[in-house]
């Protein structure tokens, strides 16, 4: 009986037949294959990160990496670094150097959860990748390439963080 259930009534690890579900899926597959930057809002645990990989599983990008991020688990310096990767040397304690999320998404998804945590700094590069896919690393001058959706998720109004001054309009545009 389960299985019939999941046949009949499963997307990607969604399960759910009311209308509001069924139409979850149609924009699901809508978005799948563009490049177009995605907003999933909702409380928390109200799947958001299930969306994310539905849509992931969904695309051509499904042979390619899905990386989810959770925003609120890092420092705002440690998640420049994380996000965007650095040189050797480029802070204390960069003994080595780093290709940051953003590289290793390249040809995937990129999920980011909690995405109303991001510094202004931090959104600010976030939104020159979205515009033309170039970004540097932290302390090189040398751009770098990366072709990814962005798939971001919050349980904030990005309106309200827009009026407020914490959020960028132009990124909130693009979603």
């Amino acid at each position: 009986l389960r299985a019939q259930v999941v046949q009949r009534y499963a997307f990607h690890n969604l399960i759910g037949k009311s209308p509001a579900m069924q139409e979850i899926y149609a924009k699901i597959e809508q978005v799948a294959d563009s490049r177009t930057t995605v907003l999933v809002t909702g409380e928390s645990g109200t799947g958001k990160e299930l969306v994310a990989r539905a849509i992931h599983l969904s695309s051509r990008r499904a042979s390619h990496t899905f990386l989810a991020v959770n925003c609120a688990g890092f420092t705002d310096s440690i998640l420049g670094s994380q996000l965007f990767g650095h040189k050797k040397g480029a802070f204390t304690g960069a003994d080595d150097a780093a290709t940051g999320f953003i590289a290793e998404a390249d040809g995937g998804i990129l999920f980011l959860d909690e995405i109303q945590t991001l510094s202004i700094p931090v959104q600010q590069k976030l939104l020159r990748v979205l515009n033309d896919g170039t970004y540097n690393r932290l302390g090189e001058t040398k751009l770098h390439r990366s072709n990814f959706q962005l798939i971001a998720a919050t349980t904030k109004d990005l309106t309200k963080e827009v009026e407020e001054g914490r959020f960028l309009l132009d990124i909130q545009m693009r979603m």
